[in-house]
């Protein structure tokens, strides 16, 4: 397919730079890609939606502030926006900088902090952290919050909240799974006390998940790697649904994506367990676990938009989202949200 199937227009005016007010108020598109039909609700209704013996997978990853700042040895200033933490003293990392830093050069971060250059490979510096206090501590008092780059302002203090959800647990991700910015402790309550199981798997989202796509042909294209883990608990109630008629909704592409990536590697079934995966959905792959997905808009010629134009039918997905423009739905890490039927 070409990158082209995956394009739109969307006004700026619907990119959402703010959260909503309350996490549970957003608006809610539900689509229905077995009877190819749509229609608008509110985020509040999405029990309505669920039954009782229905597993509901949450990415319980949390965002670390992944942006710093300094300069180089010459002297020339850079933005530093960590990748993967590697250990307590290596890290992944985009640079930003008018020339390059080279390999064995010299970082200064927060004015105090010194980091030596290890390597550059496919775009990412490998990075020593020379001081004593772990990358992850650093990070925690000196690093901002790393806002996607269509949100076009500064991070508020507001954001270390809003851009974190509730369930929020494993630190690691350089953004946030965006879905489950809608839930709260009241949502989720409600979803347990109607017989809903709750369940969580870990996938440390990449900045990879920003990378446009620069190839007309989307086969060529290569995801960045990204660390998931999933827990024996969520493997037993995904097995207890699926011997009782129950469905598996996945909250977000992450959770999905963690959830394919094993199945992928254990013969159709989920297994508990580490791992790291860099697997591409498109149209045509073949679902093995995810029944149902709870997501946010995305963004044209995204890999995030292949992902669900394969779930939901890309035909169908393109009728929805013109829908969404027309009825002004928030788009993006911020907007409003997403209920997909899988298509097959």
């Amino acid at each position: 397919m070409k990158i082209q199937d995956f394009d739109f227009s969307l006004p700026t005016e619907l990119i959402a730079q703010y959260p909503a007010e309350q996490r549970a108020s957003s608006r809610l598109l539900y689509l229905d890609s077995l009877e190819n039909k749509y229609h608008d609700a509110v985020f509040a209704d999405l029990p309505e939606y669920l039954r009782a013996g229905d597993v509901v997978v949450f990415n319980d990853t949390r965002v670390i502030k992944a942006r710093l700042f300094g300069q180089k040895d010459s002297g020339g200033k850079i933005e530093v926006m960590v990748e993967r933490v590697l250990d307590d003293h290596h890290a992944l990392a985009v640079i930003r900088a008018s020339h390059a830093p080279k390999p064995d050069s010299g970082l200064l971060l927060a004015g105090y902090v010194p980091v030596t250059v290890l390597a550059r490979n496919d775009g990412f510096y490998t990075l020593r952290f020379e001081h004593e206090t772990t990358v992850l501590e650093l990070l925690e008092y000196h690093g901002q919050m790393p806002l996607p780059p269509y949100i076009d302002r500064e991070a508020l203090a507001a954001d270390e909240s809003r851009y974190q959800t509730v369930y929020a647990k494993n630190a690691g991700a350089v953004a946030a799974p965006t879905a489950g910015l809608h839930f709260d402790e009241t949502m989720l309550d409600r979803l347990r006390a109607m017989g809903v199981s709750i369940a969580y798997v870990t996938l440390h989202v990449g900045a990879g998940t920003f990378q446009p796509v620069r190839v007309d042909n989307i086969a060529d294209h290569t995801m960045h790697y990204e660390l998931f883990e999933i827990p024996e608990e969520t493997v037993n109630a995904i097995n207890h649904a699926r011997l009782n008629n129950g469905r598996i909704m996945a909250v977000g592409t992450t959770s999905l994506r963690a959830l394919e990536a094993s199945a992928q590697v254990h013969q159709g079934l989920v297994a508990a367990g580490r791992g790291e995966t860099n697997i591409f959905i498109t149209p045509g792959y073949c679902f093995q676990v995810v029944d149902r997905l709870l997501t946010n808009f995305h963004l044209p010629r995204s890999t995030l938009l292949m992902l669900v134009s394969a779930f939901g039918g890309l035909k169908n997905i393109h009728a929805a989202y013109r829908h969404a423009i027309v009825s002004k739905y928030r788009f993006f890490s911020y907007g409003d949200a997403m209920l997909i039927e899988r298509k097959s």
